[in-house]
């Protein structure tokens, strides 16, 4: 089939398999051109197929020759119809590893449930023995809670009081107000239940209660704090207490894995192009301005520099540099004064006909599409293109 992007507000409906593949080609090239990661050798990544999940595995892989594992919830392509970009991704992701002699197998199915963290350890178990890393980068806005069944929705609201600021609809480049109406204490919970730490201390129960954590162990959930500009509709919002949650889970684990000198840790991420982010009121008219001024001064990363620069600089050190929180900080070059003083500046100039000189909103849509395989060069997307592939390791 032709396949052309298609859009659904903020998500693409359609995925090119090429130009995925092109994207993970893309990533794993940039880290064989970088110095070899000292790390874990066997790597579980739950959530990874996408953004920081993917690029999570693929730094694993080729950073670290490890095995991986990776658990995801996709949808598969049928006869004229494309897969979700994560298949793709992850197809193309594992017949690059297999190439390299690298193990690689995948687990598609709820990772909130009981029934695929059993079947993960039981793939553990079979053919790895045992886990050094494990890597939570799960970002679904909802979940069916393992034990009770009751399905909890996750919202993006403020606390207190309705919000107000402006946004940009990144398909048309319009900048213009937005309010979003003040939550409840049942979004709250729901929020906290679907986005704070409880799965992933299921997760690192259920493997540690099967033997299969390895000495030293670590594992690795993502976060992100932002600017005083996004705070009351994200790290003082509903979101914003999930990432409480996870963040106090962190210390739960490691007090957990002591016998074993295992370690939880949140590293906080810098704001980028992903799934979710686009889906959040507010942050792609930030992201759009921050990648202006990120570029200008040659300190743009994307999820493949951000990963590589965790693994290589800090999860691998003696001694892990935190905050005093506790926390891992990737974020460290977004939240520079002079960024975030530059980045204030240029929101309060930014309006529909400014944008385009003060921002990068073409570089925002650019990658907005490469995330489903759209606006690569050398793909040719007017020619008949096979929508039915298979992912090599998928149990």
């Amino acid at each position: 089939m032709i396949i052309q992007p298609k859009t659904r507000g903020f998500i693409c409906i359609t995925s090119h398999p090429e130009g995925c593949a092109k994207n993970v080609q893309n990533q794993i090239d940039y880290i064989k051109s970088k110095s070899p990661i000292d790390g874990a050798k066997n790597v579980l990544v739950i959530g990874a197929s996408t953004g920081f999940g993917l690029a999570s595995r693929i730094t694993s892989a080729f950073g670290e020759n490890a095995a991986t594992i990776g658990v995801f919830f996709e949808k598969p392509p049928a006869e004229g119809r494309t897969a979700s970009s994560g298949w793709y991704n992850t197809a193309a992701f594992e017949e690059q590893a297999h190439k390299a002699g690298l193990y690689a197998k995948s687990i598609n199915g709820d990772a909130f449930s009981n029934e695929i963290k059993e079947q993960t350890a039981q793939l553990i178990k079979k053919d790895l023995g045992k886990i050094d890393l494990v890597i939570y980068s799960l970002a679904s806005p909802v979940r069916t809670h393992p034990e009770t069944g009751v399905r909890y929705k996750s919202t993006l609201k403020p606390i207190g009081n309705t919000y107000t600021n402006k946004t940009v609809d990144f398909h048309t480049g319009e900048v213009k107000e937005i309010s979003i109406e003040a939550c409840t204490e049942e979004d709250i919970v729901n929020t906290v239940t679907v986005m704070g730490g409880e799965d992933w201390q299921l997760w690192i129960d259920k493997l540690k209660k099967e033997g299969l954590l390895a000495d030293n162990f670590k594992t690795v959930a993502y976060s992100y704090i932002g600017p005083k500009l996004t705070e009351p509709v994200y790290r003082k919002g509903t979101i914003g207490k999930a990432k409480d949650h996870l963040e106090a889970t962190a210390f739960n684990i490691t007090d957990g894995l002591k016998d074993i000198k295992g370690k939880a840790f949140v590293s906080v991420n810098k704001a980028l192009v992903t799934q979710s982010s686009s889906a959040i009121p507010v942050i792609p008219l930030y992201i759009s301005l921050l990648y202006k001024v990120m570029k200008e001064k040659n300190l743009q990363e994307g999820c493949i520099e951000q990963i590589y620069r965790l693994f290589k600089e800090r999860l691998y050190l003696d001694e892990i540099p935190v905050d005093s929180e506790g926390r891992i900080r990737i974020d460290d070059l977004e939240m520079r004064d002079d960024i975030q003083e530059k980045v204030a500046q240029l929101w309060k100039e930014a309006t529909t006909e400014s944008l385009s000189e003060i921002g990068d909103l073409e570089g925002y849509k650019d990658e907005f599409f490469n995330l489903f395989g759209f606006n690569f060069d050398g793909i040719d997307y007017e020619k008949d293109t096979n929508e039915m592939v298979s992912i090599p390791g998928l149990q």
